[in-house]
């Protein structure tokens, strides 16, 4: 496992060991570690979602009207 090591101002440390207190976790570390884990997934989703708008923004304008399109959905999931 790779280290890296981060300085912080005295306010933020006594900050993140009292959140990582409160949290459960054993160590201020651990809270930091936990912090960029979700930060990464949130990334993630994010650029799952913005290809999702550019793939919309680059479909088109469709006729179809909203009742349309989720009546095509329904049939196509089996719902309808």
């Amino acid at each position: 496992m790779a280290q890296m090591y981060v300085s912080l101002p005295d306010d933020l440390e006594t900050w993140a060991v009292a959140r990582a207190a409160e949290g459960g976790f054993d160590s201020g570390g651990d809270y930091v570690r936990d912090l960029l884990r979700r930060d990464r997934e949130y990334a993630e989703k994010l650029a799952v979602l913005q290809a999702a708008i550019d793939e919309g923004l680059a479909s088109g304008v469709s006729d179809c009207t909203i009742e349309d399109i989720i009546t095509d959905r329904r049939k196509r999931d089996g719902l309808a």
